[in-house]
């Protein structure tokens, strides 16, 4: 299957773990985050980490759009649902993160509130046109992979004058994110987190492409290699980063050049300039506020913001005091670092947003690796 079987070769992998371990310097540390969850769920389930010399460290990052949606967020879909009587559509992942008071949208489900599970926006407009009678509000979150389809049902529904129909936007901006985690005491004051260089996020940069990444190298002289989810685009990128490290290099470099090129889509980029503006600031679970790092619906197309049509005032919530999801997002813990990991926290019954998304931090460790950190005592006999 092209692009699937050739990017599993187990052979290749080793001949690229070999040729890391006679690149890498034994002297030097390297450190790379990998911000794309579905970089993080590729490490885990295919065991790269265990594939890589010891003196390089992968470092999780934020870049799971589920795991980084606030509390306060959720908080505003469930009162959409459980107060004002609305429809509200979303994706099955966004459905368990825990919210306020014991509760996630799933939870408010099951106490009466009309939440539906959909693939797509144009599911939750499809869902507005067969319900003329009722709001249906769609709630929208992720970077901007999934930035372009929501503008595109937004301009749909003013082109049908379809008037039961709004979205809930939390859509985030993943270059902003990054210049959030450069500027942190953690990476630049204190050097707790220290960060080599990034495993740039593949989906995402098929819309925006590479050119906003080059700022990243430019000023902060880190290099970037865009990489595929596969196991040998993780490896290959991995050894492009070394190779820049070792030549005091810091570039952009497109290690998905099957997809993703340096301007990006043009056309996805104009549709979501249309229908979004820049937010001021917006928190992110694990992050707080970050400048500048999310979109909001244009006035232009106020009719079909869920903020201004229900007159939605956001307040931020503290996540649980016992998870580290925060640390993790942050790079600053691993999730085995956290004491209720794997025992109260589960993907079955997940107390963080880590453990909630297959892309997670915690849920790829749960599923692929957390047996790796249980130490093998061999009793003689």
């Amino acid at each position: 299957m092209k692009y699937i079987d050739e990017f599993r070769d187990g052979d290749i992998a080793r001949k690229i773990s070999a040729r890391l371990a006679e690149e890498v310097q034994p002297e030097r540390q390297y450190s790379f985050m990998e911000f794309c969850g579905g970089h993080t769920h590729a490490i885990s389930r295919y065991g790269i980490a265990g594939m890589l010399p010891p003196n390089v460290r992968m470092v999780h990052g934020p870049g799971c759009p589920v795991c980084v949606l606030p509390i306060g967020r959720i908080d505003l879909a469930i009162k959409l649902a459980l107060e004002f009587g609305v429809i509200v559509c979303t994706y099955g992942d966004t459905m368990r993160v825990p919210a306020s008071n014991s509760l996630s949208l799933v939870k408010a489900k099951a106490r009466g509130g009309d939440i539906r599970m959909v693939y797509s926006a144009a599911d939750a407009l499809e869902v507005a046109r067969q319900n003329p009678e009722r709001e249906v509000v769609f709630f929208a979150i992720g970077f901007e992979t999934t930035t372009p389809p929501t503008a595109l049902a937004i301009r749909d529904a003013q082109r049908a004058q379809l008037k039961n129909f709004s979205v809930l936007c939390c859509h985030v901006l993943t270059p902003s994110a990054i210049t959030h985690i450069l500027e942190s005491p953690e990476v630049r004051q204190y050097g707790t987190v220290p960060i080599d260089g990034f495993v740039g996020p593949a989906h995402v940069s098929i819309v925006i492409g590479s050119q906003p990444y080059e700022h990243f190298s430019d000023e902060y002289r880190k290099p970037v290699v865009i990489a595929g989810f596969e196991p040998l685009d993780v490896m290959q990128a991995v050894l492009m980063l070394v190779r820049q490290v070792n030549e005091g290099r810091a570039e952009v470099e497109n290690e998905f050049s099957r997809v993703v090129s340096r301007g990006g889509n043009l056309q996805a980029q104009a549709l979501v300039s249309e229908i979004f503006e820049l937010r001021t600031t917006f928190e992110w679970r694990g992050l707080g506020e970050v400048p500048y790092s999310a979109l909001k619906i244009r006035p232009s197309y106020a009719q079909f913001d869920a903020e201004c049509r229900f007159d939605l005032s956001y307040q931020p919530v503290a996540d649980n005091k016992a998870c580290e999801c925060g640390a993790i997002l942050r790079g600053v813990k691993k999730p085995t670092d956290c004491k209720i990991f794997g025992t109260v926290c589960t993907p079955e019954n997940p107390v963080g947003s880590c453990m909630v998304s297959s892309e997670g931090a915690c849920a790829a460790h749960y599923s692929y690796g957390r047996f790796r950190d249980i130490p093998v005592v061999v009793e003689s006999i």
